[in-house]
């Protein structure tokens, strides 16, 4: 297990430069650029088969106790030590993460965007997928942040260099904000590290704030949860956001959407929650009110989008659609009750697993109609999926569906939890203000649908509601390697659905300890 995880980190690493090495004359086949592409399926599938065998020796009869650890020192001098290990808490993570890269992976091989060497391609992707698998595996502060940091590059690239229009400006958008929470999170995680005597993430969450004083636990948690919440993304440090996913190519978006954007709110629970518990009680209340904001906002910027006239982009709204789904893991999280952050934990999988598979679809129907802008794609020229293309046009119906919250698919999970969080916050947080937060986060659940309905209708149904409009010719249709790439998607949307004990009795006794400080 010990060995399973280390290599789950280092593999993907050591993929990324072997992408960048001439390829073995045995292995080049006909087409160089194939052959690189299909190096990055290979590593990606050799990482996602070491996730699951780690979550198949991985002990579920203890989820909270740290497994599979690794604890040597790296720089004796500052304290600082490749400390590795999963729990409840972070084992799904990683096992999202890897299936995402690997179908992006297999999805590129077969639709590789446009741009440069697919040669950087293949090794950005691995690099990503090494840092944000690190950011779910490391139980130091500072390699916390090092792995935080290292996807930043790697992201910055892929839209820059593959995106769309405007990409340039995206991109740097992208790491402007993301870094410059980051130097703020820094000073967070130092001050943490310098006044509890140890950057280690399980001896400091044992000692649950008590070597740390209210006025350093308030700062840090300032510090530390503004950085988090441009990754996360919270309102108003979203803004980034929008032009990033509408820049990106289809795997970007993918990964941006699907494991990224967890990485803030995974450091929310494994860093703040247990480790600076008073600070994170100052600031819950602010935590919960941006959260619902962001509900709200989000909904209300894609109902606009979506509405005629409005020259609306489909990536753009799926984008939008993200700021409130995050808010309900915040408004779980700000809960600091295990029933709130259990529905942030799960409401994470389900957003990563649904909105993965809503860029996949936006990008396919973007290739297939030259564009996704939504007055295009409902006019009488239109898409019209259920008469041109029927298969994709009853993906995009499911994928709209489990977006909602539809009960009996994965996303209605996370968000009646965060809302049942609410509805009996901590002790010391004030229930009326909860009671609001969870009537307005109810009132979002009502917009999401009606946005969401608002798409099918235009874009599978077209502009006269009549299916294909005016006789226009079939749109080709969902194919074999579409399939392969959402099949798994789609199945364990409506497996977590039916099934969220799976899931939930992974993540309530490794949160149960986290709320307890580790004890």
């Amino acid at each position: 297990m010990q060995s399973l995880l280390a290599a789950t980190v280092a593999v993907p690493l050591l993929g990324a430069v072997a992408a960048l090495l001439p390829a073995p004359p045995g292995l080049k086949g006909k087409s160089p650029e194939q052959a690189v592409l299909r190096h990055g399926v290979t590593v990606t599938g050799v990482v996602l088969a070491l996730t699951v065998a780690l979550a198949a020796g991985f002990d579920h009869d203890h989820p909270a106790r740290m497994q599979a650890t690794t604890d040597i020192s790296w720089i004796p001098a500052l304290g600082i030590r490749i400390h590795l290990g999963v729990d409840g808490v972070s084992l799904p993570l990683l096992v999202l993460t890897a299936l995402l890269t690997f179908l992006s992976a297999l999805y590129s091989y077969f639709k590789m965007p446009s741009g440069p060497s697919p040669k950087a391609f293949v090794a950005l992707i691995l690099v990503l997928e090494a840092g944000t698998l690190a950011s779910f595996a490391v139980l130091d502060l500072m390699l916390f942040f090092l792995a935080f940091e290292m996807v930043l590059i790697p992201m910055y690239f892929l839209i820059a260099r593959w995106g769309g229009e405007g990409r340039e400006r995206a991109a740097w958008r992208f790491i402007l904000y993301t870094l410059l929470g980051s130097v703020v999170m820094l000073l967070g995680l130092l001050l943490i590290g310098i006044k509890g005597g140890t950057f280690d993430m399980v001896a400091l969450a044992t000692d649950n704030g008590s070597g740390l004083s209210h006025t350093t636990q308030v700062i840090a948690v300032l510090a530390i949860g503004i950085g988090l919440a441009v990754k996360a993304p919270m309102w108003p440090f979203h803004s980034w956001l929008p032009d990033a996913h509408t820049a990106a190519p289809t795997v970007g978006s993918v990964l941006l959407a699907g494991v990224l954007l967890k990485m803030g709110t995974y450091g929310f629970v494994r860093i703040v929650l247990p480790i600076a518990p008073e600070g994170a009680h100052t600031f819950a209340p602010y935590l919960a009110a941006f959260a619902v904001v962001g509900i709200i906002y989000g909904s209300l910027a894609c109902l606009a989008l979506a509405r005629r006239g409005a020259k609306g982009d489909l990536k753009r709204l799926i984008a939008y659609s993200s700021v409130g789904h995050m808010g309900f893991v915040l408004l779980g999280i700000a809960t600091l009750t295990p029933t709130g952050v259990n529905g942030a934990l799960f409401a994470n999988i389900a957003h990563g697993l649904i909105t993965g598979l809503l860029f996949f679809l936006v990008g396919a129907i973007k290739d297939r109609h030259g564009t996704s802008d939504l007055d295009a794609l409902s006019g009488t020229a239109g898409a019209a999926l259920y008469g041109r293309a029927p298969r994709l046009g009853g993906l995009l119906a499911f994928g709209a569906v489990a977006s909602l919250g539809l009960p009996g698919l994965a996303g209605f999970w996370g968000e009646m939890l965060a809302m049942l969080g609410s509805f009996h916050p901590a002790e010391g947080l004030s229930r009326p203000a909860y009671l609001t937060y969870m009537a307005l986060a109810g009132l979002g659940t009502l917009l999401t649908a009606a946005y969401m309905l608002i798409v099918v209708r235009r874009v599978c149904m077209g502009g006269d509601g009549e299916g294909r409009p005016g006789g226009a010719p079939a749109l080709t249709d969902v194919q074999t390697y579409e399939f392969a790439a959402w099949t798994p998607l789609v199945a364990l949307t409506v497996l977590a659905g039916l099934w969220p004990a799976a899931l939930l009795g992974l993540t309530d006794p490794a949160v149960q300890q986290l709320l307890r400080g580790g004890n």
